[in-house]
Formats: C-alpha cells, structure tokens, sequence
C-alpha cells in the first residue's frame, strides 16, 4: 500500500474513489483548475418565489443519488438541514449525498437517515452524533472531509458536484438575492454557500425574512439563484455561538495563552501593521486578551484580523487596536452587529480566504495564528477530526489552510485532557501536516519546530521555556497516567475505511477506519 509523505497507507483505490497520496504541504499546484459555471435555462419571470419546499424538490426535480448542499453559518441553530432532509426522507429517496460544510449536534436527525439509507455518503465536515455513527460504520459510503478552502477548490473544479444547494439565508427577496447581516436569524456572513449557488445545477434560497426588492449588498445574488421558499424559521441565531466558541477561565490554559503571546512578541510580529487570526477556541480567545494588552502597552495596530469573528476581535476593532476585520463566519451576536454596521468589518467568500488553487489567498497574508488541536506529535503533525479512541467527532475547518499560509503558526493545547495525553508520539489521525505547523505551546513549555531557528533563538533570548517536543511527549504520557483512572483504551480499529481527510490540495492527507464497539 503507498505510504504518503506523512508516513500514513493510503490506499490506491476506496469504495470506486482513485486516491492520490498526500505529497506535502506545497507540492500540489495546478492552473487551468475551474470546470466552467453549469449552464442554466434563462429565468425570464420577475418572482422566483414557490409555495413550500416540497414545490421546490418538484421544480428542481430531486431524485435517488443525488448530491444535496448547505451551509453552517448558523452553526448549532441551523433548522434549514433538518427540514430538507426530513422531507427527502418522506419522499422516500434513496443514495443521497449530503455536501455541507459542516454539521453539528442538532443535525443528529441525518443518524436515522443514514441508518435507513436516505443519505449514502457525506462530503462535508462532520461534528458530533454524526461523526460517531459514521466511525461506527452506519454509512453505505464514504465520508470526505476537507478544509474550508478545499471544500471551495472540489466545487470549482468538479471534483464535488452539486446537483440543488439549499441555501438559509436571513433576508431575501422574491428574486433571489440574500444575505445574512439582517433579519430574525441574522448569521453574518453567507459565504460558505457561494461557490454551492454558482456552481450547483439548482440554488434554492430559503428565508424567514422576505423583504422588497432589492436585498442588497447581496452575498447570494439573483444571477445564480433559481428558486425561493419562504419558511417559518430557518434556525435559532442564539445558538451560533456555542461548542468551541468560550473563552478559558483555567489558570494553566490562561498561562499557555500568555505564553503564545510572549512568543510572538519575542519573534518580532506584534508592530505596526501585523494581521493575524485566532481560532474560537477557548485558549485562542484567551490569548487575544493577552495580544490587546501588548499593543496597547507598544501602541501599534493590526491591519487586520480574520477569522471566526466573536466579540473580542470585535472590541479590538472598536479600540483602535484593528484596522478591518475580514470576516468569514461570526461567531456570536455582537459580529454579526459588527458587520451590519461597521463598514470597517467587511465579509468575504473562502474562495478568497483559502482557495489553495486561485492566484492568491488570504491565508498566505496572516503574519501569525493560533490555534487547537485533539492531539499532536512528535513530528509536529496535528490532529483535529478524531478523538483518541478514533471516533470522527470534528471538522477540519480552515486548519489546514491557516497552518499552510500563515507566516508563524502556533498550536496551543495543555500536554492532557484527564488520562488522555495530548502530546504524543504519533497521533490517531493526521489533519495538519506539521511541516506546516510552526510551535506547540503547553504549560509544560514550548517545543518549536527544528525548521525555524529563528523561532528558537527568539524565544530562548525572551527568557521563554522551550522543550524538546520527544521530551513532551513523554510528560504528557507521565501526566495523563497520574491523572488516575484506567488507562485510555486504544482504539479498536476494522478493516474497512469510512472516510478521507482530504489535503488542501484534493489529496489524501490520512483514512479513517471503522470503529468497533
């Protein structure tokens, strides 16, 4: 079996999929890449709007094995899934592929579908209940995950084809334009569905919010879309906010935080004119607290900051301390006000983000990021789709992308969680290539890659700690087994594969098998 360029078997050949192996971070470059937009016979009536979503499957003529996408802008609150899908199920069609970029628990009602075989395979990312029924081996077919810009490139170049994108959206009108930064269920951003709404043979927008035309600004325009269905409610905005999305308040990850920002400041980034991003999780959030104090204390300012947008990064936008934010998903209340009325917060696609195939993307202009992971190695390679025990719990997110293009990339994650180490000799599955991983950050220590001496230098002359990441390792192991409890048990893997992690760049980064109870 070929083994890729971070040591996994890949095999040639996965339920009628050719695989390509995973050749490194930088070595998958192609031009000429997009398919062309799907022709579509000219709308000539002025309302696209239809009765119900069941008169939308009938206008775009849904049937058996077809490919169904949608959008997670309204993360844990989404209601638009559960409705189509609930619908198809009634309807009694066969072999669908579910294609959104990404699920969470509330989606837990696709388990029953995958059980009775209404959905036949998943090429999206996956949280929760759904992960777990896949890693079970419940699916027909395969589960594809990929990162927020590959998902953009396997649209554009029709390696994932939609055949009718439902798109949830906060306001729209009978035409079909739509955006997220107004209404009932105001989400922010809806850029996730952009490519779906080109490059689907059908584009359905679905509101709780019809409004006069023209909806404008739009992010969703009349140009692509084909149908309108008004609905009561397309999910609980109240609810975006949740999971990963809440600041730490435990000491030893407060200091962690600390730490990671003691170590870009000694490497020189925190000056006039920086950019950067920080993952919600609870540790990232922290250390923007941590960022706020030293620019005020150097009295400079970031050009900019990406990311899933929540109130910090806002506030720091508000003090001065941030030019602009680029915004591809808010993560709570205040962003989405942000970016309704701050014309300094200003929304983009993925394609503009991460596309690794375009002639340019955001990530490539980040100075530095920060961001989680469930484990990491030895050899820097990070996991962020499975738990130890080998249970698909989680997407990829834009990890991969942020880790490729951003000029200083850090990892924060205390060395254990409990008896379950974190830092470890090799982990269950490989996400994020650490070749493109720059530091992991610890309370035990920094451990920095062998590549960047500079990083090394600046941080031993800033007085930090910095360790040798074998040695790690091995604390971790040590803490996690006098944390008490049985020891973790090691995962019961089977034979049979039930999802990829794709690679940025369309190849195969790591499988993943069936877990048996």
């Amino acid at each position: 079996m070929p083994v890729n360029a971070v040591g996994r078997e890949i095999p040639s050949l996965v339920g009628g999929r050719n695989l390509v192996p995973f050749k490194g971070a930088f070595e998958m470059h192609q031009r000429g890449w997009k398919v062309p937009l799907p022709l579509k016979p000219t709308n000539y009536s002025t309302d696209k709007l239809v009765g119900s979503l069941e008169e939308a499957f009938d206008m775009t003529g849904i049937t058996h094995g077809q490919c169904l996408s949608f959008h997670h802008h309204l993360r844990n609150g989404d209601r638009v899934l559960n409705m189509v899908m609930e619908l198809a199920q009634k309807r009694g069609l066969k072999g669908l592929k579910l294609a959104q970029s990404a699920l969470f628990p509330v989606h837990e009602p696709v388990v029953k579908m995958i059980e009775n075989g209404t959905i036949a395979s998943i090429e999206g990312s996956i949280n929760g209940p759904v992960g777990r029924a896949v890693s079970e081996g419940k699916m027909q077919d395969l589960a594809v995950l990929r990162s927020h810009g590959s998902r953009v490139r396997a649209i554009h170049i029709g390696a994932l084809k939609i055949d009718t994108a439902f798109i949830a959206s906060p306001i729209a009108d009978c035409y079909g334009n739509a955006h997220g930064r107004e209404g009932p269920s105001a989400c922010g951003p809806l850029g996730y569905s952009l490519a779906d709404a080109r490059y689907a043979r059908n584009a359905v927008v679905v509101t709780d919010n019809l409004a006069p035309y023209p909806v404008v600004p739009p992010t969703i325009s009349q140009v692509y879309t084909d149908w309108v269905v008004k609905v009561d409610s397309i999910g609980d905005p109240d609810q975006i906010s949740s999971g990963t999305t809440k600041i730490t308040d435990d000491p030893i990850r407060l200091d962690i935080a600390k730490n990671t920002i003691k170590l870009v400041d000694a490497c020189g980034i925190v000056e006039n004119g920086m950019s950067f991003q920080a993952g919600a999780g609870g540790i990232s959030l922290a250390a923007l607290n941590y960022l706020a104090e030293t620019m005020r204390k150097k009295k400079v300012k970031a050009r900019f900051a990406h990311g899933g947008i929540t109130i910090h990064i806002v506030k720091m936008l508000r003090e001065g301390l941030v030019e602009q934010i680029l915004d591809t998903q808010s993560f709570d209340a205040e962003s989405v006000e942000s970016l309704r009325t701050d014309p300094r917060h200003i929304e983009i696609e993925p394609d503009f983000y991460a596309n690794p195939f375009n002639k340019g993307q955001l990530v490539n202009m980040i100075d530095f990021s920060v961001m989680s992971a469930t484990e990491v190695d030895i050899d820097f390679n990070v996991n962020v789709n499975t738990h130890s025990d080998g249970y698909l719990l989680h997407g990829i997110g834009g990890h991969q992308d942020v880790a490729a293009g951003s000029k200083c990339c850090i990892i924060t994650c205390p060395t254990h969680r409990k008896n379950w180490p974190i830092v470890m000799d090799r982990v269950t599955t490989v996400t994020t290539p650490g070749e493109t991983i720059d530091a992991v950050i610890t309370e035990e220590g920094i451990a920095i890659n062998p590549n960047r001496d500079d990083m090394y230098e600046a941080a031993k002359s800033a007085g930090l700690k910095v360790v040798d990441i074998q040695d790690l390792s091995k604390i971790a192991k040590e803490k996690a087994e006098k944390a008490g409890g049985p020891p973790p048990p090691e995962p019961n893997f089977g034979d049979r594969i039930v999802a990829l992690i794709a690679y940025r760049d369309g190849t195969v980064i790591d499988v993943v098998r069936e877990v048996k109870k």
